[in-house]
């Protein structure tokens, strides 16, 4: 599948206060901010791509702190991190509304596949993942679930609403309360099924017999955002290191380093934040 031309992106309307904080020169003092993550940036080896670049046009060093969307907003409630970058949009918008996070940009996406056995026993093969979820519950099969309130598994949870099995999951369905990666590890070696993002995928090496098996379909689409932690709630927030990554990743460099992150030639994010 061609993802670049599945789905249509996301509006994004510019900040100026963002838009026109300048990059800091490669050559000035050290500087760092804490950017609170979801496990797909970390764990897809995008963050590995894309923070040397940050770092050679701004001079500000990036500590990420990987864990569920849900966790990740926690911390900005909590003031413990300066930026926030994550991926489930209506968790994403209270946050502001809220009023613990300045404004949210789209910054790119991809989205969300289901793994499981390649030899599919539950019959799930195809391009709906509502009823490939159906016939999970149907037959009982072997699912591991994220269940650490991440930006994946609200998608799942989605899922599972609208195939109206929100109650009836079948008796193969298992939380781990784990990041994506060992989620997928997990599945590996029980041979269960278990959603995904592309990106992680992608660069996952443990593989065993699992293969992709749902994709394709439009509600899979997996935006993700990035938002200044507030700093009329948390004084301390490094508001101009902040802004100045913030408005990196949704310049046309900042993007197009996003654009240029694959494996084995194939694109594992695409920008939408102009779009």
């Amino acid at each position: 599948m061609k993802l670049g031309m599945s789905f249509k992106p996301l509006a994004l309307m510019r900040y100026a206060m963002v838009a026109t904080v300048p990059l800091a020169s490669v050559g000035a003092s050290a500087q760092s901010i804490v950017v609170a993550s979801t496990t797909s940036t970390e764990q897809s080896g995008l963050f590995a791509h894309l923070l040397p670049e940050f770092k050679k046009a701004s001079g500000v060093d990036v500590k990420v702190v990987a864990q569920g969307t849900g966790q990740a907003l926690d911390m900005g409630r909590r003031g413990d991190a300066d930026v926030l970058f994550v991926h489930d949009q209506a968790a994403e918008e209270k946050i502001v509304a809220d009023g613990f996070a300045v404004k949210r940009f789209a910054v790119m996406y991809n989205d969300f596949v289901l793994v499981g056995p390649k030899a599919d026993p539950a019959k799930t093969r195809g391009t709906d993942i509502v009823q490939a979820l159906k016939r999970l519950s149907a037959t009982n099969a072997a699912f591991i679930s994220r269940g650490d309130k991440s930006g994946t598994h609200a998608a799942e949870l989605r899922f599972w609403k609208i195939a109206e099995s929100t109650q009836s999951k079948g008796g193969g369905y298992k939380e781990c309360g784990c990041g994506m990666g060992p989620a997928l590890n997990i599945a590996s070696s029980s041979g269960a099924y278990v959603l995904a993002d592309r990106g992680t995928w992608l660069s996952f090496r443990n593989r065993g017999d699992l293969a992709l098996l749902v994709e394709g379909d439009k509600r899979l689409f997996n935006q993700y955002g990035v938002m200044l932690v507030n700093p009329a709630r948390h004084p301390h927030v490094k508001v101009v290191d902040g802004q100045k990554f913030v408005a990196w990743l949704v310049s046309a460099p900042g993007q197009a380093v996003i654009a240029g992150y694959k494996i084995g030639g194939e694109q594992l994010f695409f920008p939408n934040a102009s779009q």
